[in-house]
């Protein structure tokens, strides 16, 4: 269910730093993504992107059916400015990437396997997801994933980037 949210100060700003870094962000679209980076991805190329932040974990069904339709939506969206950023929560990191392997990401992966990120965005359930708007504020966010959201899932995500 998607919630509109007003802007989160404090956790945008989490999430800024946690996404500053030295790695390249997500991939152009159709390009081939890296498996998993635990590298965050350069702020300075997320800035003026609409972003997509997705909570997940290697034991999450859900995810098992978000992951193609996260993979889609950065090909047919990454070159109109969105980034996809799926954040792995398990403190395993071979769980998540024997889940990888059977789900491959077409888009960004990180890991936060203490869930500082998931804390500063409240995350209750699996999985979860913000939409962040170019200017950095929490247009929505989303928990859960069902086969018959998708349609209005990426209609906000059409409607956060035009």
């Amino acid at each position: 269910m998607w919630k509109v949210r007003a802007p989160w100060a404090a956790a945008l700003l989490v999430l800024a730093a946690w996404l500053a870094g030295p790695a390249p962000a997500a991939p152009a679209a159709g390009a081939a993504a890296s498996p998993a980076a635990t590298d965050a991805p350069d702020l300075a190329a997320l800035r003026g992107k609409v972003v997509y932040v997705d909570f997940w974990a290697s034991w999450c069904v859900p995810c098992r059916e978000s992951f193609p339709w996260m993979t889609a939506l950065q090909k047919r969206y990454g070159t109109d400015g969105l980034v996809v950023v799926a954040v792995n929560l398990d403190q395993v990191r071979a769980d998540a990437d024997r889940f990888l392997q059977q789900y491959p990401a077409g888009f960004t992966v990180r890991f936060d396997p203490g869930g500082k990120l998931a804390q500063d965005f409240k995350v209750r359930g699996m999985p979860t997801s913000a939409l962040l708007a170019r200017d950095g504020h929490v247009l929505l966010t989303h928990e859960g994933f069902r086969t018959k959201d998708e349609a209005a899932l990426e209609q906000a995500v059409r409607d956060a980037l035009h």
